[in-house]
């Protein structure tokens, strides 16, 4: 057991360092130059070359490639992920102070996507290629097709126009108001949570018709137990080890749709600052919030095999 987490671990490790040398010089390598964002094109070009050269030298970005990516390295070990260019917060403030809200918005959008997919999928197994069967699959495909920022702004168009709702888009912690805490991150969690949902209502009705057919399902019918009952007791849990691995991945895809999401919604979460930032080039806010992401993604997996593993003793951790 430990030997297989520490093996986990340091494929993790090597997942994660790899992960950053290709956002770093993915995000060196793009065309543009960050004194144009940061002064836009007019400005830049009444800077003299020096004032340029001094400038660069301030960011660290006149460094060599090999020592730039090494003063990155040494300034996240230190927990110093750099500030914005254009407001007076560091990334670390911006990670502390809107990181909540995605959190929640990822957490209650896997809760949903199980609410709603275990239960399609059960029925849908329960009679396949009936009517019910076939609504569930149609509405699983078009769940799956939508996009879920185009989801998301039908929401809020909807909303507006109809009932004159909007969310608030200030920053409201859960603990200070919950119930405004609730407004501003259920409606990204629910366009997210119907598109995971459909994932999961088809990989569970797969799977629970594979399990289905198994002998030991057959003998329990045989035995005269409730078919519903040998579903929920002795299908439904064998059937859920794929769902698992599943959502821990879906949840670290979770992160990179709420990039669109929570900018259609207006959500003052991390993706929404992921998308200004892409938007006016500030480098060290997208080299940072990429880098968190993708540490999180490679944590998630990690987690969902340990699970799998604890779960299933057919697994051996050697």
């Amino acid at each position: 057991m430990y030997s297989y987490i520490v093996r986990r671990l340091a494929f993790g490790a090597l997942a994660v360092i790899g992960v950053s040398v290709v956002v770093f010089v993915v995000l060196r390598v793009l065309p543009g130059d960050p004194l144009v964002a940061i002064f836009g094109t007019e400005g830049f070009t009444k800077l003299s070359d020096a004032e340029r050269a001094r400038m660069m030298a301030d960011l660290g970005l006149s460094d060599p490639l090999p020592v730039q990516y090494f003063h990155w390295v040494q300034d996240i070990v230190r927990g110093n992920l750099g500030h914005s260019f254009f407001r007076a917060e560091s990334v670390a403030e911006m990670v502390a102070r809107r990181g909540p809200l995605t959190a929640e918005i990822a957490l209650i959008s896997v809760v949903l996507s199980w609410l709603v997919g275990i239960p399609v999928a059960v029925i849908s197994a329960l009679r396949p290629n009936s009517i019910s069967d076939n609504v569930a699959r149609f509405l699983s495909i078009l769940f799956l097709a939508v996009p879920g920022f185009w989801f998301g702004m039908l929401i809020v168009l909807g909303l507006l126009f109809m009932f004159g709702y909007r969310a608030p888009l200030a920053n409201v912690p859960l603990f200070v108001d919950p119930w405004a805490n609730l407004q501003i991150v259920i409606g990204p969690a629910v366009v997210l949570g119907l598109g995971q949902a459909a994932y999961i209502a088809r990989l569970a009705r797969s799977s629970l018709l594979e399990v289905i057919r198994e002998d030991y399902i057959r003998t329990a019918r045989a035995k005269g137990l409730n078919r519903r009952l040998v579903v929920a007791v002795h299908a439904l849990p064998n059937a859920l080890l794929p769902v698992i691995t599943l959502s821990g991945i879906l949840l670290g895809f979770v992160l990179a749709g709420s990039i669109p999401v929570e900018r259609a919604f207006g959500t003052p979460g991390l993706g929404y600052a992921m998308a200004i930032a892409v938007s006016e080039r500030d480098v060290f806010v997208m080299q940072n919030l990429v880098f968190l992401y993708a540490v999180v993604f490679v944590l998630l997996n990690m987690v969902v095999d340990l699970i799998s593993a604890w779960l299933d003793p057919r697994i051996r951790y050697a």
